[in-house]
């Protein structure tokens, strides 16, 4: 398959979109960020999940919405790309600091007001954000998300446990996903090819099994995973903050921005009930579910995904 530019997985692979980079300074961190566009255009701030670099928004994905006349920044959370590592265990953090470090991105880039586009982790901080800084959110897209407040780590305990979901408990991700997950974290000494091999398996279920499995295109993305970061993984404390702090999915009744709310049929990570109920929690939401999508952003979809977030943020 090609993606929807014309290139094949290994063309697009070495035809990289380049933005002007910024470290961007919040405390004592340091953020890496990248901007597309002219900051005259209404800014677009690109969120991506726990573990995920900022370079994991498709560079295809993002020429669309540039090309609409957008200025857009995608950026790396603290712990992982190119921004600062933080010692979790000491100075532990949650999605509220997650959400303040993109709140210093737009700060930066001199943004007032932005489009947020959040996905899976992303897509929670984005919510936070349109709960807590209202004035700073032009609209709200969320991808592949769970609604703000959900404990994720409860369901998954059950699931391990082999015990059923609580009553109203949202379902946890499938269980061939988390078997997948146990054995695809790469050794801390692992070299490039066996880093980027040992997460093939986890890139598979993530895909689901409708849409066909391009292993070209996501060895192209972890090889660019690994070079910008040399395989450092301590975007593993995203997990770990998602869990942390006091928020509720009944804060989500406050968001005022519109919402549309993008769900993939074959999400393994947060079945199709996490999207519904997310759309169900924000007053006018919109729930748009994506046939065959699982909880990744193939390439196959740039145009269609930057499509409808386009309708949604020019309406």
């Amino acid at each position: 398959m090609q993606a929807d530019d014309g290139k094949t997985a290994e063309e697009a692979g070495t035809d990289r979109l380049t933005g002007t980079e910024r470290m961007v300074r919040t405390g004592d961190l340091t953020l890496w960020a990248e901007e597309f566009g002219s900051p005259e255009q209404p800014t677009v701030l690109l969120v991506m999940g726990a573990g995920a670099q900022g370079v994991q928004w498709n560079d295809g994905f993002v020429r669309h919405l540039t090309a609409a006349g957008h200025r857009v920044v995608r950026y790396d959370h603290r712990d992982i790309g190119r921004s600062s590592t933080v010692d979790f265990a000491a100075r532990p953090y949650t999605v509220a600091d997650m959400a303040s470090d993109a709140l210093a991105v737009l700060d930066a880039f001199g943004a007032d007001r932005a489009h947020l586009v959040g996905a899976s982790l992303g897509g929670v901080i984005a919510q936070r954000l349109a709960v807590t800084h209202p004035h700073r959110v032009r609209t709200l897209t969320t991808l592949s998300a769970t609604p703000l407040g959900t404990d994720t780590a409860r369901a998954v305990g059950r699931a391990l446990a082999g015990r059923p979901p609580l009553p109203g408990e949202l379902p946890p991700p499938t269980a061939e996903l988390l078997t997948v997950l146990a054995s695809s974290a790469p050794g801390p000494r692992a070299g490039r090819e066996e880093y980027v091999t040992t997460r093939m398996p986890m890139w598979r279920v993530l895909h689901g099994t409708i849409l066909p499995f391009e292993e070209a295109e996501y060895r192209a993305m972890e090889e660019r995973v690994y070079e910008r970061a040399g395989g450092r993984r301590s975007g593993l404390n995203h997990t770990l903050a998602a869990v942390a702090g006091g928020d509720r999915t009944s804060d989500l009744a406050a968001v005022t921005a519109p919402t549309l709310v993008l769900h993939g049929t074959e999400d393994p990570m947060f079945p199709p009930a996490h999207g519904e109920a997310t759309a169900a929690a924000i007053p006018g939401a919109r729930l748009v579910t994506v046939a065959g999508l699982g909880h990744t952003l193939p390439a196959a979809l740039d145009r269609w995904l930057a499509g409808e977030v386009l309708r949604h943020i020019q309406r």
